[in-house]
């Protein structure tokens, strides 16, 4: 037995990539600088920023172990492996926050990994997702709402029962030293909306409740922009029902920002005119729709994975998406660097030369502003049967991948209804779609075994299937004007009315069907090898902080 274990240890470590195959699957991430300028801040604002780093690290501590349980023990022995191979294999580690490449369908790269459990670490790892399921159906009003939150952990007590446990308890430890800093960070600010974010925030790590802190979050008017928590719940792949812990500490853009801002106030009519029944639709949306331009001073956790992070809106806590709105905030330097190194380049492959003077950076960073407004748009608080629900509970690991796809094509829709009202320039009807077709492949690159990937390849086929794109002989892409923009607003009629009606089996069979690479997707993918898939940021003014 010991020389067949022998043997099957060989075979896994023979079969494992060795360190050029590592290298060059961490190529496929360009290096990037990203600056910020601090000039400006005073001495104490300087310092306020440097805590807050600090703190963000500690999200990268806790997003290590809410992926896998094992990751921190691995992390540990790939420090201590000095060698050409282990320095490969820590580098790209860390860029995918765990030994899977998630540009890679999460193939292991790390001898003794097993598969990405796809549960993460957030429920027992000797459950079933049928198990929990079956749990959470005999529980209580108020113990499903806890177990199903996004702040809580599915654990067994001494008898094996599960119980969820509140992320204050689960990450006491590290939850208390992140709290710690953002009041020394609060201590030294003038700024008095960031100090009672920071000084909130610090107690909602304590006590798991992040109802005021979220609310203050979205209330913050300062020139330091810190989003710092557990929001996004793309690595629970059971159920998207709780959240990782992310860090983006940035600068506002001021000048950007106040561009921006007059999109807050078109949200409401762009709500009234959604092509969708109007009973789903909402008669009054959350009077707070705060739009910030930013640059990115540090990212951690979630926020630093893989693929970074081109915009965001939060919180995704239905409570305050009904009651307040959402903000949306724009990573500028990091779109900067994503449209330079990544989507000019892919343009110039996929599409035909006749449109490549079409790409626009201006098209690419309001379309995905656009994408970010309308994630608070639509279905959120639904009615499945008869009980009050929400389109994440209901649509549950398939929520992520609707959302995202629902987000984008009802960002074209609203960016087209804008041009039609004369609210934006009709330059973007002559670049929105085709800078959007350029970024599809960008974004199915990122892999089918993500949200955002899968989501896109949805909408590619869809426009294939409906005429809305065409393929050249020469196997280049186009967007067909003439059909583009009813399959814009049918595809955004359909992802809507599946989202308000809860219905799990038809996001199910859509993504079965739908997010696959077909034959001509798959042959602009393979000569796009040499063209980065997105960027691996290094924080230089981080760097400098003290």
């Amino acid at each position: 037995m010991a020389i067949v274990a022998s043997s099957v240890a060989a075979a896994a470590q023979s079969a494992a990539p060795g360190a050029d195959q590592i290298k060059t699957m961490s190529a496929r991430f360009a290096p990037v600088d990203l600056t910020a300028d601090v000039s400006k801040l005073p001495a104490n604002e300087r310092q306020a920023l440097a805590k807050l780093v600090e703190a963000a690290k500690v999200m990268d501590t806790l997003f290590l172990r809410q992926v896998w349980a094992g990751n921190e023990t691995m992390l540990l022995e790939l420090l201590q492996d000095s060698s050409p191979l282990g320095h490969e294999r820590l580098h790209y580690f860390m860029l995918n926050k765990g030994p899977w490449s998630r540009l890679d369908r999460f193939d292991a790269f790390v001898p003794g990994a097993p598969g990405k459990p796809e549960q993460a670490n957030f429920y027992p790892a000797d459950a079933t997702k049928e198990q929990v399921e079956e749990w959470v159906s005999t529980l209580s009003a108020g113990q499903k709402t806890a177990a199903t939150g996004f702040y809580s952990t599915i654990r067994r007590n001494a008898e094996g029962k599960f119980i969820a446990v509140p992320y204050s308890y689960e990450y006491q430890g590290e939850l208390a030293h992140a709290a710690a800093l953002l009041r020394e960070a609060a201590a030294l600010t003038r700024q008095p909306t960031l100090k009672t974010f920071l000084e909130k925030r610090a107690q909602a790590f304590l006590t798991n409740d992040y109802y005021d802190s979220d609310v203050a979050w979205m209330e913050l008017d300062a020139s330091i922009e810190p989003t710092i928590g557990p929001y996004e719940v793309y690595e629970d792949e059971w159920f998207n029902y709780k959240a990782a812990f992310e860090a983006f500490i940035t600068l506002r853009d001021e000048a950007e920002s106040a561009k921006l801002a007059r999109f807050g106030a078109e949200l409401q009519e762009i709500e009234n005119n959604l092509p969708i029944d109007p009973k789903f639709r909402n008669p009054k949306l959350g009077a707070l729709a705060p739009i910030r331009v930013v640059d990115v001073v540090f990212s951690a956790g979630d926020g630093n994975r893989g693929v970074q992070t081109a915009a965001y809106n939060l919180p995704n806590d239905e409570r305050i998406t009904a009651e307040k709105g959402a903000k949306r905030v724009m990573l500028k330097n990091t779109q900067d660097a994503k449209f330079a190194k990544v989507l000019l380049p892919i343009s110039k492959i996929a599409l035909a030369p006749k449109d490549h003077g079409s790409i626009d950076f201006d098209a690419f960073f309001t379309h995905i502003l656009m994408h970010e407004l309308m994630h608070g748009l639509g279905p959120h608080n639904i009615t499945a049967g008869e009980r009050p629900s929400t389109v994440r509970q209901e649509l549950k690991e398939t929520y992520s991948t609707i959302e995202e796809a629902k987000a984008d094509i009802s960002g074209l829709f609203a960016l087209q209804f804008l041009v039609d009202r004369g609210k934006l320039e009709k330059k973007y009807e002559q670049t929105m779609y085709t800078t959007y077709l350029a970024s599809m492949f960008r974004s199915i690159r990122f892999g089918l075994n993500e949200a955002h990937g899968r989501g896109v390849a949805m909408q590619l086929n869809y426009f294939l299937d409906k005429g809305g794109v065409t393929v050249a002989q020469d196997g280049t892409f186009a967007v067909n004007p003439a059909r583009i923009k009813q399959n814009i607003i049918d595809l955004t009629h359909d992802l809507m009315t599946m989202e308000a009606m809860g219905d799990y089996a038809a996001a199910k069979q859509m993504i079965a069907t739908m997010a696959v690479n077909r034959p001509p997707t798959q042959r602009v993918l393979d000569r796009l090898t040499s063209v980065p898939v997105d960027i691996e940021p290094r924080f230089v003014t981080a760097a400098t902080l003290k």
